[in-house]
């Protein structure tokens, strides 16, 4: 138990306590519309301290002709983000990507569960539908993840030996697009006409869908020719259309059972698969493409005394559960601190949206704030997951921070579109993966720490999210 993570849980005074936040004084939200912004940390930074507030208004990308109104009401403390998760004040409808939506031309005509409202009919039976695939599969978990990783680790040690290093990002790909597909049609892509093509696809499609959030950072480049490419007009589906079709027949003829239950609870046949493509591809492997390499990231940077650390206690569980299950995974301490570690300090989704229901009232630590019905809300996480008033040390990576008296702090971790401490349902927004995500993230360093002492990266800094770069890696010692 280290010492930061004990006096931060100390020194928590119940921070959402409903008396200690109506006495704070009602204040003007500070900021005014500009143009909308790039370089994220940098501006939110700025103003902060600009308006000594952490609440305010600005706008967010893209720009016209992409999004209707850019003006958003931004929150960045851990006290006044939670109201993006309170869907009966707050409405998803069409808010996943932001102040704008892709056209539901890269989706087969349909707005898909991810950007619809509890509120709507079609939300329940949709998530439902996600939600008992995922529990009909929960037995598979861990043998085919484990068998996915031993794959990925063969590839890691060749590339090292054949070239001095391994680029983890396009190895940690294919091993995603290939577990999520088996997951969910008990077969190999490779066994489909997708071929090995289906990480690059998925890649495409999603960058088409996303290119109005992405600065792509390149000094050569002027800003106004990156809003001029990116950021002003939508990128066409048209160029993706045939690559999606190529993917949602794929789905659609290896993913019977799934498509079988979707029809008995009433969901149109073609509506499913379209919702299990997006569900696929968007939610898991593009939440899997940001979170694996920023996981090796922060693991690799700690050092080898966390990597002894890791590797102790997981060997020592492993060997006195027999192997590695569920009961053996709830018992590594460590393990899953360093996972909700790297949920905290690099949400894989850094930006979360909701428009105002109705008028109301809300706090940061220091002020109340009124919000008018329809405007826009605007969280960005990970400042929100940084919070100096709720984590000591914020912006360091703790790996045993959630040990012991640390868990308390899991109520501010926001990763899912929720709490940590809180579950997925059909009457909310959070990921209906949030426990596969958390168990796959775990079992990847079980089976890591199972096969190696310590390893050194180099990382780096890609569109949406990290990249790493194995350059050495130690295999294990013990027997």
């Amino acid at each position: 138990m280290s010492s930061s993570s004990s006096s931060s849980s100390s020194s928590q005074k119940d921070l959402n306590s409903s008396s200690s936040l109506s006495k704070l004084p009602l204040r003007k939200i500070p900021g005014d519309y500009g143009l909308p912004f790039f370089g994220r940390e940098e501006f939110f930074n700025a103003r902060m301290h600009k308006y000594q507030s952490t609440v305010f208004r600005a706008n967010m990308p893209p720009g016209p002709f992409i999004a209707s109104n850019p003006n958003v009401i931004v929150l960045l403390d851990s006290i006044s983000f939670p109201i993006l998760f309170d869907t009966s004040k707050v409405e998803k409808r069409n808010v996943l990507d932001g102040t704008y939506m892709p056209s539901t031309a890269f989706t087969g005509g349909y707005r898909v569960c991810a950007y619809l409202d509890p509120s709507e009919t079609s939300h329940a039976p949709l998530k439902r539908l996600f939600m008992s695939a995922l529990a009909a599969r929960h037995h598979n978990f861990i043998p085919l993840f484990r068998n996915s990783l031993s794959e990925l680790f063969t590839s890691l040690e060749d590339d090292i030996s054949s070239k001095g290093e391994a680029d983890f990002n396009d190895i940690s790909d294919n091993m995603s697009f290939n577990f999520v597909f088996r997951l969910f049609c008990d077969k190999y892509p490779s066994e489909t006409a997708l071929g090995s093509q289906g990480p690059s696809i998925v890649t495409k499609w999603l960058f088409f869908q996303l290119a109005p959030l992405i600065t792509l950072g390149l000094s050569l480049l002027p800003d106004v020719v990156e809003d001029l490419l990116l950021h002003t007009f939508p990128l066409p589906s048209i160029f993706v259309k045939s690559d999606y079709k190529k993917l949602y027949r794929a789905f659609y003829a290896s993913a019977s059972s799934i498509l079988d239950e979707a029809e008995s609870m009433g969901i149109k046949r073609d509506e499913a698969c379209h919702n299990l493509v997006f569900l696929a591809g968007f939610n898991a492997y593009g939440g899997m493409k940001a979170l694996f390499p920023s996981l090796i990231k922060w693991v690799g940077s700690a050092g080898e005394k966390l990597h002894r650390q890791l590797a102790d206690e997981i060997r020592a569980v492993v060997k006195a559960e027999g192997g590695v299950s569920f009961a053996a995974l709830e018992k590594m301490s460590l393990t899953k601190s360093v996972v909700y570690e790297a949920l905290r300090i690099e949400p894989p989704v850094p930006f979360q949206y909701g428009k105002a229901k109705e008028d109301m009232v809300i706090h940061s630590h220091d002020a109340a704030f009124e919000i008018k019905k329809g405007e826009m809300i605007f969280g960005y996480q990970p400042f929100a997951t940084k919070d100096p008033k709720v984590f000591e040390n914020p912006v360091e990576f703790i790996g045993n921070r959630f040990m012991g008296e640390g868990e308390r702090l899991l109520k501010y971790v926001y990763w899912s579109n929720g709490r940590e401490s809180d579950n997925p349902t059909v009457e909310n927004k959070q990921c209906a993966g949030k426990d596969l995500v958390l168990l796959l993230s775990r079992v990847m360093l079980v089976e890591f720490f199972l096969r190696y002492d310590t390893f050194d990266i180099e990382s780096g800094t890609l569109l949406l999210g990290s990249s790493v770069t194995f350059k050495s890696i130690t295999k294990a010692t013990y027997t």
